[in-house]
């Protein structure tokens, strides 16, 4: 039986971002400054949890973003020890790194710019734009019609950036 969640994709790469972590331990015993540790961290782990995000970010739960943000702050910890007593939100001021949930907002939202452009090869999956003499007479204009969906159950990429990113 199949369900529409992420829980098994979630659980699956926080799992693998957490065995990473365990090098990243090593790599402090070892030595390596903070900075050589962010920079693993940011090459190495962060794009495991980022991974296609475009695809599976609307459809996240609210403990499935929490438990992926878990192995942002661990890490945060690893490198920087001070941030441990702090908050998340400090903690990601102290290091200069946005929250892997305002990344993968800005990975969205940057795709659906990139959707938006007529010679992009999968453009033809925007519904076709309005009138722009329409649209100057709209309150609330948008480019393309928003989606009507009965349930949030089902939401595609498509339906999430034309309700979200226009």
């Amino acid at each position: 039986m199949y369900n529409l969640s992420w829980n098994l994709h979630v659980d699956y790469i926080c799992a693998r971002a957490s065995t990473r972590l365990h090098y990243l331990k090593r790599l402090k015993r070892a030595g390596l400054p903070a900075d050589r540790l962010a920079h693993w961290y940011i090459s190495v782990i962060r794009p495991m949890l980022e991974y296609c995000a475009v695809v599976w970010q609307q459809g996240l739960s609210k403990n499935q973003t929490e438990s992926i943000e878990a192995i942002h702050r661990r890490a945060l910890r690893i490198v920087y020890p001070i941030t441990s007593s702090m908050p998340y939100w400090a903690a990601l001021h102290y290091a200069d790194l946005p929250s892997l949930s305002d990344r993968r907002d800005k990975l969205c939202r940057d795709f659906f710019q990139k959707l938006r452009d007529p010679s992009s090869c999968i453009h033809h999956l925007l519904p076709p734009a309005r009138d722009s003499d329409l649209t100057s007479r709209l309150r609330k204009a948008s480019i393309y019609p928003r989606p009507r969906n009965r349930t949030n159950r089902y939401k595609s990429f498509i339906h999430h950036a034309l309700l979200n990113y226009q």
